[in-house]
C-alpha cells in the first residue's frame, strides 16, 4: 500500500482543478445559474467557503463567476459575513484549544532561533510584522488558517478586535475578487 504523505498537497492541488472547472465554464454550467439564483446567501456561502484553505480556490472560482451579476458592495459585504464567521470558530480554536499545544511548540529549539532572529532583524516592529503578515493571509484566497492563528497567537487582540479586522479584510480581500470577476 503507497504511503501518502502527500495527500494534504493533492487534496489542495484537486481544490484547484476544481476551481478551474468552475471558472472556465461559467457561462454554460448550470451550477454557474444555481449561484446566481441563489444571489446573496451564494455570496454568503462562498464567503465562508473562502476562509478555509482547502475551499478557497473553489470559492474564489464561485465570486469570480458570480461578479457581474451582483452588487459588489453588498455582496462583498455578504460574502465576508460568510469568512467571519469561519474565522471566528477558528480564532476560537487557536487561542482556546490549541493553547497548551502552540505554547509547547514555541518553547522548542527551533522556534525559539526563529524567534530570535526574528528579533534580532525586526526588534520592536516584530509584532506590526507579524499582524500585517496575519492580514495578508485572512485578507487573500492563501490558507486564511495561517493568519488567524498569527492573530490568535497575539494577547492584546480580543476577539471582538479580531472580529473588525478579519471582516474588513475578508471583505476588502472579496471585492478585489469580484471587481476582478466584474471585468473579465
Amino acid at each position: 500500500m503507497p504511503k501518502l504523505n502527500y495527500l494534504r498537497l493533492c487534496i489542495l492541488a484537486l481544490t484547484f482543478v476544481v476551481a478551474y472547472i468552475i471558472f472556465s465554464n461559467r457561462d454554460f454550467l448550470p451550477f454557474h445559474n444555481l449561484l446566481i439564483t441563489l444571489g446573496l446567501f451564494g455570496a454568503f456561502l462562498a464567503g465562508g467557503f473562502y476562509a478555509y484553505g482547502f475551499t478557497a480556490a473553489p470559492a474564489t472560482a464561485v465570486l469570480l463567476s458570480i461578479a457581474k451579476e451582483q452588487n459588489i458592495i453588498i455582496a462583498a459585504m455578504a460574502g465576508g459575513l460568510g469568512a467571519l464567521i469561519g474565522d471566528l470558530l477558528l480564532f476560537y480554536l487557536a487561542r482556546h484549544t490549541f493553547k497548551e499545544d502552540i505554547r509547547r511548540v514555541s518553547k522548542t529549539k527551533i522556534m525559539k532561533f526563529i524567534d530570535r532572529k526574528q528579533t534580532l532583524i525586526l526588534g520592536r516592529l516584530k509584532k506590526h510584522v507579524l499582524l500585517v503578515f496575519a492580514g495578508f493571509f485572512i485578507a487573500s484566497p492563501l490558507p486564511t488558517e495561517i493568519g488567524v492563528t498569527m492573530m490568535a497567537s497575539v494577547n492584546y487582540i480580543s476577539m471582538k478586535k479580531f472580529a473588525v479586522i478579519a471582516y474588513v479584510l475578508h471583505t476588502a480581500g472579496i471585492i478585489i475578487i469580484l471587481t476582478i470577476g466584474k471585468l473579465i
